[in-house]
């Protein structure tokens, strides 16, 4: 059986971020990836020039018309952008868990570019912690948003598992910090889970490559993998391994002197 994964999230017209990257990597792991489209982002690697959200109410009704054709059996959300959009999407799944359930929920909390462009409107951040944060399976922040959220910087693996843990404690679910931002000889990713369980996943970290796109690459990988059954553990480590291998694996091109990487999602073992 092919499972339907929803991407509610925005799109990238560079197609190495947003829900582009996100259908990328689910038909890469074999399920089929669906999307509720929540904006337009004008951008290529390293640079965003604009963005425009798309009206709520047709966001809402996206979720709605796949939730009544699909068994959607696993949920991610990326790029929601607006405190209206962000409040929503959580309403709209509130809505249909009594007759649809609650498949498994990957929220991946995109504030900021990897080109430090802002993509989160301030005030939207309340909504997540109050609305979409206790409600799902997984959050993956990088440790920009992961120090955003608890108020602080982490500069640290010891930082890193201080914040994991307070994060646990904060919202009641599993947390996936990331921790690529550290450059270290190895990129170290930390899942802490409720009741205090913890989980290193490492990988060697990848120099001179652009990682735009790599955190949506992420969270769709283990949004596919949850969707076909997997434990969260497991889900994350097939999903280190995929992200580790699209990366290595970059695609290049030289046009007029300028560099522009893309993951390839398509690389084999």
């Amino acid at each position: 059986m092919i499972f339907p994964v929803l991407s509610i999230a925005g799109s990238d017209n560079s197609a190495g971020a947003g829900i582009q990257a996100d259908l990328k990597t689910m038909s890469a792991l074999g399920v089929y990836g669906l999307t509720a489209v929540t904006c337009v982002v004008a951008e290529v690697p390293g640079k965003v020039s604009a963005i425009q959200g798309m009206d709520p109410a047709l966001v809402a009704e996206q979720v709605r018309l796949l939730f009544e054709a699909f068994p959607v059996a696993a949920i991610k959300t990326g790029m929601l952008y607006a405190t209206d959009i962000l409040n929503v999407v959580a309403a709209t799944l509130e809505e249909l868990r009594p007759q649809h359930g609650a498949p498994p929920l990957v929220v991946d909390p995109v504030m900021v570019a990897s080109s430090g462009d802002r993509l989160l409107q301030p005030e939207a951040v309340a909504v997540y912690q109050r609305r979409l944060f206790p409600s799902a399976t997984l959050v993956t922040p990088n440790l920009d948003e992961a120090s955003a959220l608890v108020g602080g910087t982490i500069g640290s693996r010891a930082e890193m598992r201080e914040a994991g843990q307070h994060l646990v404690n904060t919202y009641g679910t599993a947390f996936l910090v990331k921790g690529g931002h550290l450059k270290e000889e190895n990129a170290a990713d930390l899942l802490v889970e409720p009741g205090g369980g913890e989980h290193w996943f490492e990988a060697p970290f990848v120099r001179d490559v652009s990682t735009h796109g790599t955190g949506c690459t992420y969270s769709a990988a283990i949004a596919s993998e949850l969707a076909k059954g997997a434990a969260l553990q497991a889900a994350v480590a097939t999903a280190k391994r995929y992200v580790t291998r699209a990366v290595t694996a970059h695609l290049r091109w030289m046009r007029a002197g300028q560099r522009t990487d893309a993951l390839h999602h398509f690389a084999q073992n």
